[in-house]
């Protein structure tokens, strides 16, 4: 009889079955951190860690429009639109393109990766440069840059792993800053923190990224979005579920509350106080196409 993905082992190649259930039994063995681990070849990735971070700017029109907030409080919503708009590409665009999600490529230490997003519409062109800093553990750096726009973001991610319950759960290490400063006025910046994963799928030989627990983005101009990440359980609830909540350290009555899925469609469910966000509107819509960064020689 012919394996289903719901079995174990349904979704690997038959060649490999043998291999993946000795990967499996190595899992569950490991006690701390698995990024040494080797993987079955059918579950590697030919992209190298130093290219993710060009998902930060598969919609660059949304980076560029942070800059076209008429205050404070609009900026800082802008981040928190375009920040969930960058979810879709980072957590689930291997499963689109190679049916799973797949292990990168550890870069070699000192590795570039440089990328742009052309000027379109008066948007300006965004630059990317990606190094890698640490080969072990693998530690990726990034920065990116819309100078005609006077934004910044720039950060480092390193993952810890382990094995538990049948998933890995993912630990992401570092944060990224995002920066605006138009000339002759003081600079604003946002910390932004970066979600836990929990891949799941394991037993199937079929890989998928749920994105678990709380996240924030913290102004310097006092606005703080919480991210609440959901994600489908054993019973009940959806994939890719996110709730945000947008408030003011300034104005204890701003609430905005953002609801929706991460890779699909968002919307304000609630606001309460804010000059620039409507109950009812949607927020965030990542079902049009993407812009592909142009990788520069």
């Amino acid at each position: 009889m012919t394996s289903t993905p719901q079995e174990e082992g349904g979704a690997v190649p038959p060649s490999q079955r043998s291999g993946w259930a000795a990967f499996i039994k190595s899992l569950a063995s490991v006690s701390g951190d698995l990024y040494s681990m080797t993987a079955p070849p059918f579950i590697l990735s030919p992209v190298s860690l130093t290219e993710f971070p060009a998902y930060w700017l598969e919609r660059p029109d949304l980076f560029a429009a942070i800059s076209e907030g008429v205050d404070a409080e609009d900026r800082a919503l802008r981040v928190l639109s375009w920040f969930i708009s960058t979810l879709k590409g980072q957590y689930t665009s291997r499963n689109e393109k190679m049916g799973s999600e797949k292990k990168p490529l550890n870069p070699v230490l000192g590795e570039l990766f440089y990328g742009n997003w052309p000027d379109m519409n008066g948007r300006g062109e965004t630059k990317l440069l990606v190094e890698q800093v640490s080969h072990h553990p693998p530690i990726t750096a990034y920065y990116i840059t819309n100078e005609s726009r006077h934004l910044t973001l720039q950060g480092h991610n390193a993952q810890k792993t382990q094995f538990s319950s049948g998933s890995i759960l993912v630990k992401q290490v570092g944060h990224a800053t995002l920066t605006y400063h138009p000339p002759g006025k003081e600079a604003e910046k946002y910390l932004i923190t970066l979600p836990r994963l929990r891949i799941d799928g394991i037993w199937y030989g079929a890989p998928y990224i749920e994105l678990t627990d709380n996240g924030y983005i913290q102004s310097s101009t006092g606005y703080l979005s919480t991210l609440e990440y959901k994600g489908k359980g054993y019973f009940s609830g959806k994939a890719h579920s996110i709730k945000a909540t947008f408030t003011s350290l300034d104005n204890p009555r701003l609430s905005v509350v953002v609801d929706g899925q991460w890779d699909t469609v968002t919307k304000i469910t609630s606001s309460a106080a804010s000059k620039h966000a409507k109950g009812g509107a949607t927020f965030t819509d990542v079902t049009t196409p993407k812009e592909e960064v142009t990788v520069a020689s």
